[in-house]
């Protein structure tokens, strides 16, 4: 039996590779000049924007997730 936590990992999981999916389907073009814009991105500054998505994810979740 797998636990809520999990399933709503795996749920969270196909929802980013849907999301990822569409946005190569709809314009291939420009996720390859967002790959080369993010290659000629110092390191410095992908690791903040990383860090920020992630607190923003943790917060929107702990958001929804708490009881009213």
């Amino acid at each position: 039996m797998r636990s809520i936590a999990f399933a709503d990992f795996l749920i969270g999981l196909g929802i980013l590779f849907v999301l990822e999916g569409l946005m190569f389907a709809a314009s291939p073009n420009w996720m390859r000049k967002a790959m080369k814009s993010a290659i000629a991105t110092p390191d410095n500054v992908l690791r903040a924007v990383g860090i920020g998505s992630a607190v923003v994810g943790l917060i929107l979740i702990w958001v929804m997730r708490r009881p009213i």
